[in-house]
């Protein structure tokens, strides 16, 4: 089976550029937060708190799929892209439209 491996790259490195610029607009959210109550009430900083472990389990998130993007592109580099990296067989074109990154056939995802 061929791949279209333009328009995967295309959607992988747009995606990318995506979750870079959200990832660098979400920092301020995951600050520390400050812990002086005289200038932050505890229940206003118990929301910050939890503003922030939110905003950090968000990045983990982003930084993941980061991480499977470039390994998508690592595999167009090498001539290795829509092939299960468990059974070599060809990963679906639908799959490969839903997620670029996908790195895994329909098979060996269950």
């Amino acid at each position: 089976m061929s791949f279209d491996l333009k328009k995967y790259k295309k959607l992988l490195l747009a995606r990318q550029e995506e979750l870079t610029l959200l990832i660098s607009d979400t920092k301020e959210n995951s600050a520390t937060v400050e812990l002086d109550q005289t200038s932050v009430g505890r229940l206003s900083r118990m929301d910050a708190m939890q503003g922030q472990a939110m905003a950090e389990a968000v990045k983990g998130r982003r930084d993941l799929e980061l991480a499977r993007i470039d390994a998508a592109l690592t595999r167009i580099t090498e001539d290795e892209y829509g092939y299960c990296l468990n059974c070599g067989d060809d990963i679906d074109k639908k799959r490969l439209d839903l997620d670029a990154s996908i790195a895994l056939c329909n098979k060996c995802a269950v």
